[in-house]
């Protein structure tokens, strides 16, 4: 039943895309492309939420005569995808939600009202498939809706550029995906994924199928070194879709990851973790780095993205790692720790994109420093963005904290894996999640404080109003949520137990009857976590101060200059800017990107003003991607010429084909 209803769930969501083309510019088509869309994805979220707390139950699949004729389309919700959809219904509800007040700002509605429907019903089938022929198309569906909602400001230069990236990373990773399949049904091309459970792929294969997986599902969630489409695609949609793509999407690729490479393929090698906790951490840090380097408000979350879904990965090799040695409870705290990232990524970066949405129908721009003293001028937003940047710099007592808490409590387990690449490689891999850690902070000091205290910046920032109640309203719903779920972790940590008994064979205990609400993720005596009593503890220290305060302090008003830090300049161009602020750790990483700082400073007497530049590059871009790019354009400029050929040498082309393929068959043994 839960898949049935799924399935018209993503039906309806496909029939709203239909009426959204019809409706067109109607000044009533936002509101009710939008609102169907929450309606139908709480609906969803509700079917999924019921099915994960039911644990592992009974199968629960569809087939339909569709698809290929001797196959059929498979559709089945297990506990792995039921939580996925969860993930994926949640954020489509709260974007949804948003969008109500944010999308009346848009300027050609019509280029996002019929395939935002259609992109929430892409993901939707993703999750249900149940064959590699269902999930492709799906897949494929799920990509070509993002690039039309990718281009819907297709005028822009940057972001046509963007969406060119975009279509063609996804279609490389659409074709690895497509080669894994082929690999995984084998000889006797059986499609369905139960079937494909059943071959028993020989060791070579089965490293393969990995290498595929990481490049197809990779690709799409922006794993180094492919993550070059990620921080153009996603600061070029409109904010609700960007927060779609960076918090949603993104984990779609993560649920390909998990099915192919944990439930699929079956027995793994203890040496597939190396790979993919390298690659998780290279990720994470590099992500975080090429962040703080940004000025554009989307670009920096878009690459803080990029560093969480390394995070992810780091969980999902520690679970690959302890899989392969038989440590069931320590594979099944690192699979929960992967998922509840997850999910909480999916909150606070919805919540961060959709601030920044608002910064922007606020003041028309995303440029931190254009920006500052919002606080002031949108003190509703400031404070949601505000519980967004904690969460996402891993703070107490919010949500991020107790993912990143219980990754490292993983890591910690290492010693018992009898391998030494990994007793060495994992301990190197938590020492690059702490830097990350301490970067992500330090982003995210910098983007709040740039962005909304101080002094404004520009007259836009100085005139900025607060905006409206429906954004106001999932931003709110969403920082509700990021503390529920950092001072109540057990409840999910329970829900997830299902999911990892299915993909690791063994569950984390049993949290919800621990005294106080308290998590333990291996024995209490090892180590724990209170959420409930963090939080308390904080409100009841800030209250009390804040008492002591009003009470027991001098009531007279004083007024006084403000702390000028030394300059007594009253223009603004004397605050720190977001490029001054990460000057520090610029020149320490330098070498990562190859930077070079320029500073023209005229004579005495010369009334030319002092110059300051920087020039970032992106040594992935400039080493992999930009060789391939020109490759590629100076063979197509020469195969140009085969267009103005005459009639005769179009004919002696096909016909040297011809013997030529006759030939082949002729020698073929």
């Amino acid at each position: 039943m839960p898949t049935l209803l799924a399935l018209y769930g993503t039906a309806a969501l496909l029939a709203v895309s239909v009426l959204a083309v019809f409706l067109g510019r109607r000044h009533a088509a936002t509101p009710i492309v939008y609102g169907a869309c929450a309606a139908i994805s709480a609906c969803i979220l509700v079917v999924a939420i019921v099915r994960l707390l039911a644990g592992p139950g009974t199968v629960d699949a569809v087939t339909l005569p569709l698809g290929i004729p001797w196959l059929g389309a498979h559709f089945r919700v297990d506990a792995l995808s039921a939580f996925f959809l969860v993930v994926v219904n949640l954020g489509g509800f709260a974007a949804s939600l948003y969008a109500i007040g944010y999308g009346r700002h848009e300027d050609e509605p019509q280029r996002v009202l019929p395939f935002y429907p259609a992109f929430l019903a892409g993901m939707n089938l993703v999750l249900l498939a149940d064959d590699a022929f269902t999930f492709l198309f799906a897949w494929e569906s799920m990509s070509l809706a993002s690039w039309a909602l990718v281009m819907t400001h297709h005028r822009d230069p940057e972001n046509a550029r963007a969406g060119y990236v975009y279509i063609v990373m996804a279609s490389a990773g659409t074709m690895a995906l497509l080669l894994c399949f082929g690999l995984l049904a084998g000889p006797a091309g059986g499609y369905a994924f139960g079937d494909i459970r059943l071959n028993a792929l020989s060791p070579e294969m089965a490293a393969a199928v990995l290498g595929l997986a990481i490049l197809g599902a990779g690709s799409k969630a922006g794993i180094v070194p492919l993550h070059a489409w990620l921080p153009l695609a996603h600061p070029a949609a409109p904010s609700h879709v960007s927060a779609l793509l960076s918090g949603v999407m993104t984990k779609v690729a993560v649920y390909a990851f998990i099915r192919i490479v944990f439930d699929l393929v079956g027995t793994t090698s203890w040496w597939w973790a190396t790979l993919v906790l390298a690659l998780g951490a290279a990720t994470a840090v590099l992500g975080i780095l090429y962040a703080l380097m940004q000025t554009d408000l989307k670009r920096v979350l878009a690459y803080s993205t990029i560093e969480n879904i390394g995070l992810i990965f780091v969980g999902l090799g520690l679970a690959l790692a302890f899989r392969a040695n038989g440590m069931a409870s320590a594979a099944a705290l690192a699979m929960t720790a992967a998922l509840f990232h997850v999910l909480n990524h999916a909150a606070f970066k919805s919540l961060l994109f959709f601030g920044a949405g608002a910064v922007l129908t606020a003041t028309g721009t995303r440029q931190m420093d254009r920006l500052g003293g919002l606080i002031h001028r949108m003190p509703r937003t400031a404070f949601a963005v505000l519980a967004g940047c904690v969460a996402i710099s891993a703070l107490p007592p919010l949500n991020g904290f107790v993912s990143e808490w219980l990754t490292f409590q993983a890591v910690l387990l290492s010693p018992d894996l009898p391998q030494w690449d990994l007793k060495i490689i994992v301990p190197a891999v938590g020492a690059m999640l702490a830097l990350s850690a301490a970067l992500a902070a330090a982003c995210f000091v910098r983007l709040y404080g740039v962005s909304f205290l101080g002094r404004p910046r520009s007259p836009a920032a100085a005139e900025a109003r607060e905006v409206d109640r429906w954004s106001l309203g999932a931003m709110f719903g969403l920082a509700a949520l990021c503390l529920a779920l950092g001072i109540l972790p057990g409840f999910v940590i329970d829900a997830l137990s299902p999911v990892t008994a299915a993909m690791v064979g063994g569950r984390m205990p049993a949290q919800a009857a621990i005294p106080w609400l308290s998590i333990v993720p291996v024995a209490e005596s090892r180590s724990s976590y209170n959420g409930l009593l963090v939080f308390a503890f904080i409100a009841a220290s800030a209250g009390i101060a804040a008492l002591a305060i009003h009470r027991l302090a001098s009531n007279r008003l004083r007024r006084a200059p403000a702390w000028d830090c030394g300059f007594p300049d009253p223009s603004v161009v004397t605050q720190y800017t977001a490029e001054s602020f990460s000057q520090p750790l610029r020149r320490v990483f330098g070498v990562v990107f190859r930077v070079r700082e320029r500073v023209d400073m005229p004579a005495p007497g010369d009334m030319r003003p002092a110059v300051f530049a920087v020039d970032l590059h992106d040594r992935i871009w400039d080493g992999l991607y930009q060789p391939v790019a020109t490759g590629v354009n100076r063979i197509a400029d020469r195969m140009n010429r085969f267009q103005f050929l005459t009639i005769r040498r179009y004919l002696t082309l096909v016909f040297a084909a011809l013997v030529t393929l006759l030939l082949v068959l002729a020698v073929w043994p």
